[in-house]
């Protein structure tokens, strides 16, 4: 009974170093995903330690291409010291991901109030050019997130770039994307974005927060579970003797 015990534990550990490799992966995927996204608001939002969970849990990801192969030939091999060090690696891994999970909340309650800080101030630094960066991020979130102005698209006309243009209009990126005749004119309001670009900012940067807080929470549940496997190998192999003396005769003949 003992002996299928370890088995299974032992069969349960190979199938979970095989998806600590492809969790590797993911997470460095997330991390730089995340890293992406940031780069496209960062000029909404101020505070660069945000990115913190996001280097965590791209460095999580490169030490589990470690742990897997240590898991792997550890138990295969049934060797106890590589599977106490199996053990405790993933355990740093498991603190380090749980610390990922309570900076994400941490960061993810400071998103609005890091964006209503910021997002007037790049509205007004707003010119229209593409080698202004402010301009940039701007038309790109109104496309990307389907949005104009701040809360609607008549903030519009409290910016330093409406008063110089003069022209009664907002940047085309506030057209809506199937009429082709828009030209930004506030005479024809059906045109525009109604929505504005704050709340959804917001939203789509919570979005990711939790997208990181899930993945880091999904991959501790496993990293536990292998943690949980490999310490049923290690207490039943030194309270049974007769699986301590099966080992032995077998490495010996």
């Amino acid at each position: 009974m003992g002996q299928c015990g370890i088995t299974s534990s032992k069969t349960v550990l190979v199938f979970l170093n095989l998806i600590f490799w492809a969790a590797a992966g993911i997470l460095c995927y997330v991390g730089a995903y995340v890293f992406i996204t940031y780069d496209d608001y960062d000029h909404f939002f101020e505070d660069v330690y945000t990115l913190i969970p996001a280097v965590v849990i791209i460095a999580v990801g490169a030490l589990l291409f470690l742990v897997g192969l240590i898991g792997c030939c550890a138990t295969v091999r049934e060797s106890y010291c590589g599977l106490t060090t199996f053990v405790i690696i993933l355990l740093l891994v498991f603190v380090t991901e749980v610390a990922v999970v309570v900076l994400g909340y941490i960061y993810r309650a400071k998103v609005e109030n890091e964006v209503n800080t910021s997002i007037k101030k790049v509205y007004d630094e707003y010119n229209g050019t593409n080698s202004n960066a402010q301009s940039r991020a701007i038309d790109y979130i109104q496309r990307q997130l389907q949005c104009c102005g701040i809360h609607n698209y008549s903030d519009w006309q409290y910016t330093h770039w409406y008063e110089e243009s003069k022209n009664n209009s907002v940047p085309i990126s506030c057209c809506k994307t199937n009429t082709g005749s828009c030209t930004g004119s506030l005479t024809r309001p059906e045109d525009l974005f109604q929505e504005g670009c704050e709340a959804l900012v917001v939203k789509k940067l919570k979005e990711i927060m939790m997208y990181i807080i899930w993945t880091a929470l999904t991959f501790a549940a496993i990293q536990l579970l292998g943690m949980l496997c490999t310490c049923v190998v290690l207490c039943r192999r030194s309270r049974d003797p007769a699986y301590e003396l099966l080992i032995t005769g077998a490495t010996y003949a």
